[in-house]
């Protein structure tokens, strides 16, 4: 009697061609079953593509939305891509935004009346350090205890939410709102500037120098080097004295920080006030920007470019074909798995073969 066997099997040597085309193969795999998606729901394939991918980039308004949309999505991956690339596991940004956004709205909710250049200034800093504070919490649990970072960070995720929702159910919700869970609106100096004429707020410069300023950490400090050391040879880091306690901890701040620092220049960008709903879940969101911008922070500034056009193709498409706007996570989702299917083929090779089964115990008695 003879059983299949699959095995991975580690190549071992990565092929650096297939390095840099695996997101391009992802991308191309994610479109042809976006045409047998549109298909299956009666949508004209092509149209439907075309509409979700290509419309959105066909008019100077929607280019604003896109920058607007990817600002978010670029400052939150290129943190995640350090603490991915460290071998820290930060699944709960969403979370970290949502906090961010809460601790830098405290100044317009509770000191409504200050309005001067600073006021911006100190929301952005406590929006910092509210996204850090949160994440610094799996960082302790993981150190101290052993704690499973993947699962305390995402679950936090539903704590913030929850935090979020009853402030503005009740101590912060606008006495003059008609009963409606919000905020007080923010005003003149309590929002982002905007350049010129346009929707374009700064928190889309802060992304991108963001993004830049890591990748020069990345590549050119000795910090990047403890990064890239820790998650790829952690006990050649060990050896060299590098403590991978205090990675976790580095790696939580930093990629929690920027996640704090994005949730709320939406609030004080686009937002402009608190709701129980401020992000369409940027945060689980970027973790697919970090993939596909290959864990390198300059990477995840075309990759959010990217994966922003999902949200608007999304509202596109909702509004062409009646589609729901939930589509973009599909696309989102099947992107994650092509990604990472591809980049499990980069690893290993599949292994097929028959094996003959052995005899149990009991039957050979």
């Amino acid at each position: 009697m003879t059983d299949l066997r699959i095995d991975l099997i580690k190549r071992p040597e990565q092929s650096k061609v297939m390095a840099v085309a695996s997101p391009l193969i992802a991308v191309g795999l994610t479109l042809v079953t976006g045409l047998i998606i549109f298909a299956a729901l009666g949508v004209p394939p092509l149209k439907g593509l075309w509409v979700y991918f290509i419309e959105p980039l066909t008019n100077a308004w929607s280019l604003e939305k896109l920058a607007i949309k990817a600002s978010p999505l670029i400052m939150i991956a290129a943190g995640l891509a350090v603490s991915y690339r460290a071998n820290v596991w930060n699944i709960g940004a969403e979370g970290q935004l949502t906090i961010g956004a809460l601790f830098g709205s405290a100044i317009p909710v509770l000191f409504n009346s200050w309005q001067s250049p600073l006021t911006i200034v100190s929301m952005l800093i406590l929006g910092i350090i509210g996204g850090a504070l949160w994440g610094l919490i799996p960082a302790l649990l993981k150190v101290k205890t052993g704690a499973n970072e993947i699962l305390t960070s995402l679950m936090l995720v539903y704590v913030a939410q929850l935090l979020l929702d009853w402030l503005v159910r009740g101590p912060w919700r606008d006495p003059h709102g008609h009963n409606f869970p919000m905020s007080v609106a923010f005003t003149d100096w309590q929002k982002l500037p905007v350049f010129g004429t346009t929707d374009i707020h700064y928190g889309v410069v802060l992304a991108v120098l963001a993004a830049l300023a890591l990748g020069v950490l990345m590549t050119k400090t000795l910090t990047g080097f403890e990064v890239r050391v820790m998650g790829t040879a952690p006990r050649a880091g060990a050896f060299a004295g590098f403590s991978p306690q205090r990675m976790v901890i580095f790696a939580f701040l930093l990629s929690g920080g920027l996640a704090g620092l994005a949730g709320i220049c939406e609030i004080a960008g686009p937002g402009e006030i608190l709701q129980p709903v401020i992000s369409p879940g940027y945060g689980f969101t970027a973790i697919i920007v970090a993939f596909l911008g290959r864990l390198n922070p300059v990477g995840v500034i075309v990759a959010g470019l990217a994966l922003a056009v999902s949200y608007l193709g999304g509202e596109e498409a909702h509004s062409a074909f009646g589609i729901s706007d939930k589509a973009a996570r599909v696309f989102q989702g099947l992107l994650l798995f092509y990604i990472l299917a591809c980049d499990t083929l980069i690893l290993y090779r599949i292994d097929i073969s028959w094996r003959r089964a052995t005899a149990q115990a009991g039957g050979a008695e």
